[in-house]
């Protein structure tokens, strides 16, 4: 706060005030103070009547500072500037007016219940009075609420007090019960743990002995086993011997006598399919020699034909078509001939192949073709 001269636009102030930065200030002309906006505390201990007519004595503390803003600066600095240390005592003073007129209002069971809502009432009562000096009150705390000696807060607590202590001793009582159940329950685990153990000895000791039992019948019984287990083994080595041979046989015996008797029935029907062969060769044969005596035999048959015709007084009618009737006639005969002749030669070849099978030798005289002598049809004329 800057004073000494007239200050531009602050005539009521008559003093500058600069917060949050420097200034220069002329010397003699000027003179600076300092007015602080840190936090301080006030404390209230006062002796107050309640709406019983009961004393209660009431300390609490107040939390205040000056106004940030430039009216409440001001308005603290014309009150506190000479001397700064009054403002707790002021500060003090006004609570304790403002306590002494709510906790008149209020009984002692309340005050005690409501702590909080009496601060909340005293701060609310005493901001007008705290703005017209320039402080704002951050927080009221009641520290202690005292009834001189008379005991009656004691005895409002004596109900609460006796349950509080019955529930106490009802819970060391249920604690206790607990623990000596606990307890009991611990002793009945320790005997049946020493019962299981005794019992579990006894198993033990049961199974020990039968293993020892078992180990003095294991050397016979072990012996018994492995002679069985040797003669179940021999057993198996014979089965296994005999599927053996068994198999050499199959290999060294009947498999060559069934590849030989395939080998023979092969060989029997190629023999076969052979004689068939040369049975067929043969036949065709005999139907060419027969083919070919035919052929030998053919001219002497035209030529007995021709002999028949030389003197015959042929007439023709009919013209061209007449005489290739004639011809087509003689023709028709001369193949019905050709094919008795063959069909008398093959009777005479079956019938020889019937009463002697053999072929005749080279030297031997052939038999004389039979010919079936038909009269030639007679001409026209």
């Amino acid at each position: 706060m800057i004073s000494g001269r007239k200050q531009r636009g602050e005539d009521a102030l008559q003093f500058k005030i600069v917060t949050g930065h420097g200034v220069f200030v002329m010397p003699i002309v000027s003179r600076c103070s300092r007015l602080t906006l840190a936090m301080q505390e006030a404390e209230v201990v006062e002796d107050c009547f309640t709406q019983q007519g009961l004393t209660l004595g009431v300390e609490a503390v107040i939390a205040f500072k000056v106004g940030d803003d430039h009216e409440s600066i001001a308005a603290a600095a014309r009150r506190f500037q000479g001397d700064q240390s009054q403002m707790p005592t002021l500060v003090g003073r006004i609570f304790s007016g403002h306590l002494r007129s709510i906790i008149g209002s209020m009984t002692v069971e309340a005050i005690i219940r409501e702590q909080q809502t009496l601060a909340d009432a005293i701060v609310d009562a005493s901001k007008g009075e705290m703005g017209k000096i320039g402080l704002a009150v951050d927080s009221l705390q009641i520290s202690s609420i005292d009834d001189k000696g008379v005991g009656y807060i004691a005895a409002l607590a004596a109900p609460h007090q006796a349950a509080v202590n019955q529930a106490a001793k009802i819970a060391q009582a249920a604690a206790d019960q607990a623990s000596a159940m606990a307890q009991q329950e611990s002793a009945r685990n320790q005997a049946e743990y020493m019962r299981q153990t005794a019992i579990a000895k006894a198993q033990y000791q049961a199974e020990i002995d039968q293993a020892e039992q078992r180990a003095a019948q294991a050397g016979p019984l072990a012996a018994a086993q492995a002679q069985q287990a040797v003669l179940a083994e021999q057993a198996l080595v014979a089965q296994r011997n005999a599927a053996l041979r068994e198999a050499q046989l199959i290999a060294e015996v009947v498999k060559p006598a069934e590849a030989e008797a395939e080998a023979m029935r092969t060989i029997a029907r190629a023999q076969a399919d052979a004689t068939k062969l040369s049975a067929e060769a043969a036949a065709a044969q005999d139907r060419i020699a027969l083919d070919q005596m035919v052929i030998k035999q053919l001219p002497e048959m035209l030529r007995a034909a021709a002999e028949g015709l030389r003197g015959a007084n042929l007439t023709v009618l009919d013209g061209a078509d007449g005489l290739s009737g004639v011809v087509a006639s003689l023709a028709g005969q001369g193949m019905a001939l050709l094919d008795a002749v063959r069909n008398g030669l093959a009777g005479t070849a079956e019938s020889a192949d019937a009463s002697d099978a053999r072929p005749p030798a080279p030297d031997e005289p052939q038999p004389p073709l039979a010919l079936n002598a038909r009269p030639l049809p007679t001409p026209h004329t």
